[in-house]
Order: structure tokens, then sequence, then C-alpha cells
């Protein structure tokens, strides 16, 4: 697979899933408002509630296994700034790199 294949797959599919499962996380888990969810992952409400109800991304893409990745980003997201977004969202791309995820979503 080349790069470009594998920053598309990440842009259209793995960000998605990430954003999607990290605002279900604060909002129904911590108990943030959807706004206060937008304003920490810099993106617009509108973008949180379509996340929320699975209408701009598909769960099945990072599966259960992931749940302690999303959990400790969560947390880290929390306690940090603006930067600690793109730091854990990096993070989550990493593993998910490492454990072969986007290479069989590229498969599919």
């Amino acid at each position: 697979m080349t790069l470009t294949m594998s920053c598309e797959i990440i842009v259209w599919k793995i960000l998605p899933a990430i954003r999607s499962e990290i605002a279900k996380e604060l909002v129904e888990k911590k108990g943030f408002s959807q706004r206060e969810t937008a304003e920490k992952l810099g993106i617009t409400e509108a973008a949180v509630s379509r996340y929320i109800s699975g209408k701009r991304a598909d769960p099945k893409i990072i599966g259960n296994g992931l749940q302690k990745e999303i959990i400790q980003s969560t947390n880290q997201i929390i306690a940090g700034n603006e930067k600690t977004v793109i730091s854990e969202i990096c993070r989550i791309c990493d593993y998910l790199k490492e454990n072969g995820v986007i290479d069989k979503l590229y498969e599919c």
C-alpha cells in the first residue's frame, strides 16, 4: 500500500471513527455536553451530533478491541489542551497501523 492510499484511508475512514468513539465517550460516559465536546475536539456541534448518532462514521472500523485506547485518549484530552487532541488521534492511528488495521481496511 502506498502512503497516499494509507492517508486516504485514515482521512476518510479512521479519523471519523476515532472522533466518533471519543465524542461518544465524552458525552455518554464523561457527561460532557455536545458543545463542550465540540470545543474539546475542535469540531462543530453538528459534527459531534452526527458522530454520536452514528451518521458520520462506521463504528465497526475500530471495533471493541480499541476501547482501552479510546478511554486513555479521552482522559488525556480532558486533561490536556488543543494539541492533545492531535497527539492522541495520531497515537491511535499509529496503534492501528502497527496492528495492521489500516492494511485490512485497504484490502476490503
